[in-house]
Formats: C-alpha cells, sequence, structure tokens
C-alpha cells in the first residue's frame, strides 16, 4: 500500500511517498480502507522528530483518518465490512490502510462527507477530553488560542454550546472578526496585551478555564490571565517545551496548571472520549449547533505542501490529505 514515510526527522521535504506493507488486523481491531487522513500540528512535531509514537505503533505520521471498514478482527460487534466510519489513531494515519482498536472507530456526523469526516474526531476528542480533564462548567469564562485553527475553531462553538462565556487569541484583524463569527465573545489580538484585553472585558476577572496550545511562550500570560480558582491545561508547545512559572502568582489564586496529551491515553480512556463525541458531539454538528470551519484539501502525494501550509500560520481551519 501506499503511506507517507520519513527517511528521518527534518522539514516538509523528508515527507515522502513509498510502498509498504499493509497493516494485519487483530482480535479486537477493524482495518480501514482510508478516504482522508486529518493533518495536525502533533503530525509536524513527529516529523520533526519530537514526538514519536508510543512503542508499538505504526512509524506513519496520522491521528485520525475516515474511510470503510474493509476487515472486522476477531471479537468485534456491530461492524461490517463497508461501513463508513472516523477513526481516532495513536499513528499510521497517512497510509492508503490503517488498523485501530475498535472502541477508537465511530460513524461519522449524520450529512458529513467522508473527506470533511476525516477532520473532525482528534479535534473533537482533544477539546471534549480537555474540558472534562479541567471541569468546565457550563456558564464559565473560557478562552482559547489561535480562534481560527482547528482547535480552536472548535473549542469556540463547544463551549457556546455549554452557554460559556468564550473569549480567544488571533493573529489579524480579519480573523479576529472570524472568531466573533464562530460565536466569541471576546476575540482578541495577540500581538496587542490581550491579558489586559481580558481582564477589561470581563472586568477583572479573567479566565476559569484557558485551553492553551502554545505551551512556554504563553505560560506567564496565560496564569495572569486565570481567575481565581481557574484552570490552564496546555495541550501544544508551539510556542516552546521549557517555561518559566511564577508559583507566587498561582499560589494567590489557588490556580492549576496542567497538561494532556490524547495519543499516550490508555486504551479504555480513548474508547470513553469516542463514545462521548459521539453521543454528546456529533448531535451537536447535524443540529447546526457546531459549524465545521471547513478545510482545505491535499492530495497524499501534495503531504508536503499540505505540512508547509499548516507551518505557514496563513491556515484557516482544517487540513486534509485525500487518497
Amino acid at each position: 500500500m501506499r503511506a507517507i514515510t520519513t527517511a528521518d526527522a527534518g522539514g516538509p521535504e523528508v515527507l515522502t511517498v513509498s510502498d509498504v506493507p499493509s497493516p494485519q488486523v487483530n482480535r479486537g481491531e477493524l482495518l480501514i480502507e482510508v478516504t482522508a487522513a486529518g493533518v495536525n500540528r502533533a503530525d509536524v512535531l513527529q516529523r520533526q522528530g519530537h514526538y514519536p509514537p508510543p512503542p508499538g505503533i505504526s512509524e506513519v505520521i496520522g491521528l485520525e483518518v475516515s474511510g470503510t471498514v474493509a476487515e472486522v478482527g476477531e471479537g468485534v460487534d456491530g461492524w461490517s465490512v463497508g461501513d463508513p466510519c472516523v477513526a481516532l489513531l495513536a499513528g499510521g494515519g497517512y497510509a492508503e490502510y490503517v488498523v485501530a482498536p475498535a472502541g477508537q472507530v465511530i460513524p461519522p456526523p449524520e450529512g458529513v462527507d467522508l473527506v470533511t469526516a476525516a477532520g473532525i474526531v482528534e479535534v473533537a476528542a482533544t477539546v471534549v477530553s480537555n474540558m472534562a480533564h479541567v471541569n468546565l462548567a457550563d456558564g464559565e469564562t473560557f478562552l482559547v488560542h489561535g480562534g481560527t485553527g482547528g482547535i480552536g475553531s472548535f473549542a469556540i462553538q463547544y463551549a457556546k454550546a455549554r452557554g460559556c462565556r468564550v473569549a480567544t487569541t488571533a493573529g489579524s484583524p480579519d480573523k479576529v472578526e472570524l472568531c466573533r463569527e464562530l460565536g466569541a465573545d471576546i476575540a482578541l489580538d495577540y500581538h496587542d496585551d490581550w491579558v489586559s484585553a481580558l481582564k477589561q472585558a470581563t472586568d477583572g476577572y479573567g479566565a476559569d478555564v484557558i485551553l492553551d496550545v502554545m505551551g512556554a511562550k504563553y505560560l506567564s500570560a496565560n496564569v495572569k490571565a486565570l481567575a481565581r480558582l481557574g484552570r490552564l491545561v496546555v495541550i501544544g508547545m508551539q510556542g516552546g517545551v521549557k517555561g518559566e512559572l511564577n508559583l507566587n502568582a498561582l499560589l494567590t489564586k489557588c490556580a492549576t496548571v496542567t497538561a494532556t496529551s490524547l495519543r499516550f491515553r490508555p486504551l479504555d480512556e480513548k474508547a470513553a472520549i469516542c463514545a462521548r463525541v459521539r453521543d454528546e458531539v456529533w448531535p451537536l454538528i447535524e443540529q447546526g449547533k457546531i459549524r465545521l470551519a471547513g478545510e482545505t484539501h491535499f492530495p497524499i502525494e501534495d503531504v508536503r505542501r499540505a505540512h508547509e501550509q499548516l507551518e505557514g500560520g496563513d491556515n484557516r481551519g482544517k487540513i486534509i490529505l485525500t487518497l
């Protein structure tokens, strides 16, 4: 089968279309013929050598796919060959076939085509699991950085559906306006003093929960932006991996800083997250309460251009590889 391989860590130029053996389905797994694969920041980190897959997982990049069931492993019920599906993966998605634990495979939302569906499950699982991790409550003030990206655009709408007051940051006036169109109550340009602007917009309160993809670069500012008893959850490292934390600032707010990775969670946790996405998020999409932010498609042969676009900083919505 065709798959994207990397001979070494580096820039997009290391990504190559290669012929590799097809994966073999084991007990409790499904073999999926891939229609499309979502492209994520974690894929870039893996390509650069900073985010290797868990032991025993394919070295092929790719954390989410859509497609059809090609083979049903022993002990798996409820699936038949030919069924449309989306899957949350620990790796292997940039390929014509991939195997996934059955608990991490769910039907796509009603009315969403398979190519679009390839870019939903990882974002939805990331947002839902992290909001549960920090106990986001209906009506709280929620801040997400990068409001026009895949995570940000979804998180804005998910939090609004939960009845939260939503704040976000973006990098240009048109992106700030798009965040407002997605439902953000407070949309700020991150080139400005967004911490002071957030405090002003919330009458000095700040944010109960911050979902952060930047990491070290925003650590100090995020702590300043937290309300008392606020919770910061870090899910990305675009701004570096080592930051300086003022413990006194954290202590005086009785605040929490935590970080998570969806990829390394145990299978039973991932299965529970996928079930929650199916039961809680899919109805919001089907009812129009979460509007998909659009996507840019690249054929798998153009995977280098897909990564270049994601790293360029001007991308909006989701990038998807099609097979």
